[in-house]
């Protein structure tokens, strides 16, 4: 049995939840789609409330993923012990509330979902994921295995899907918010794609107002976010993978707007 499989690029703001909200339920009846996975980190812009996680699964996806502004919004901390479709990086604290792995039945089998937060420029106290990932896997006995691999270099996210290849069914990467053209299967079976791009403001910059992006780089003083206006856009790629082996055997980049 073949599973379709989309994973989502980084939700901003209420453009991005909107869109989800009035589109994916659509597109996963037309791309066949049995199991979504959201990048929701950016859904306030900057950070998540329990409110817009709940949102984005009540707007058709199987579970909701995070990344470096996890705990900018302290609501979201207890939220993460209650819902286990809401997950953090696995390689934050083992103290932090959340979870960063877990399991989910479905009609097509087990499908296990990774949360990784890569280290360079993040600034994040995290543990190296590289090394944790293999703890993660040592004794996984899921073959139908996801990993959302939140980081900056696109360095770190190609060698992280190396790295996975072969024992993983996808890794994608997110938080940069521009879709890469890198969309392919590496040699040993692991679909994969350095970032999924954004879900939101189509003419933004990243998601935010581009004059606001403009001054910030003019060297105005920083302020708060301001969210671009106009049509939204969902970013992200389509998986096929091979239930009984784990394999990925098509990838495909989607934008839709």
């Amino acid at each position: 049995m073949t599973v379709q499989i989309l994973a989502i690029g980084d939700v901003v703001g209420q453009c991005g939840l909107n869109f989800l909200r009035e589109h994916l339920r659509s597109i996963r009846r037309q791309y066949g789609v049995n199991f979504v996975v959201v990048n929701g980190e950016n859904a306030n812009v900057v950070g998540v409330t329990p409110d817009q996680c709940k949102a984005i699964l009540n707007a058709g996806a199987d579970v909701v993923t995070l990344g470096n502004h996890t705990w900018t919004r302290w609501e979201l901390q207890p939220f993460l012990e209650q819902d286990a479709r809401v997950l953090r990086p696995a390689n934050f604290a083992p103290q932090c509330p959340g979870r960063g792995d877990a399991t989910y039945d479905t009609p097509y089998g087990p499908i296990r979902v990774i949360n990784l937060l890569g280290r360079f420029t993040l600034d994040a106290n995290t543990d190296n994921p590289f090394p944790l990932v293999d703890q993660i896997l040592a004794d996984n006995q899921t073959r139908m295995v996801l990993v959302d691999m939140h980081a900056e270099a696109t360095s770190e996210k190609r060698a992280m899907g190396y790295f996975l290849d072969g024992r993983v069914s996808a890794v994608w990467g997110t938080h940069t918010h521009v879709q890469t053209s890198d969309a392919g299967i590496l040699p040993n079976g692991t679909g994969y794609i350095t970032d999924l791009g954004m879900t939101g403001p189509g003419e933004s910059v990243l998601g935010i107002a581009p004059q606001q992006s403009i001054r910030k780089f003019l060297g105005d003083p920083p302020r708060r976010y301001e969210q671009a206006k106009g049509p939204g856009k969902l970013e992200g790629a389509l998986f096929t993978i091979d239930s009984e082996s784990g394999a990925c055997t098509h990838v495909e980049a989607l934008r839709i707007l």
